[in-house]
This record gives C-alpha cells, structure tokens and sequence, in this order.
C-alpha cells in the first residue's frame, strides 16, 4: 500500500518547507526546489531528513 495523496499533499520537505511529489515508483519523495528525494521505506513510511536524502535527477524518477 503506497502512501496516499492526500497524506503526500501535507507532507514538506524539511529543509526547504516546499512541496512534495511521489516518484514514478512511489518509493520516494521528491522535493524539486532542493533537488532532493526522500526514501520512502518499510509500511510506507517516508524518512524525512535531509541526511538521509539523495540527490534529485529527472532521470532517477518521474519527472
């Protein structure tokens, strides 16, 4: 079960507080203003921390 939209439109990223948007895969999300994705883990469960991030490339995800 992936995490439904309605929970991903009040998440934020916390480095920025800007928006985020799931992966094609939905096993991250993305935050398009710091060029980060956050990995969604185990019992969809989104680990929001910025060290825990990679790196945003379109080719790594959806867009």
């Amino acid at each position: 079960m992936a995490l439904d939209n309605e929970m991903i439109e009040i998440l934020l990223c916390p480095q920025c507080k800007g928006g985020l948007i799931a992966t094609e895969k939905k096993d991250g999300l993305i935050c398009e203003a710091c060029r980060l994705v956050y990995p969604i883990v185990k019992d969809d469960i989104p680990i929001l921390l910025v060290h825990e991030a990679a790196p945003y490339t379109p080719s790594s995800s959806n867009e």
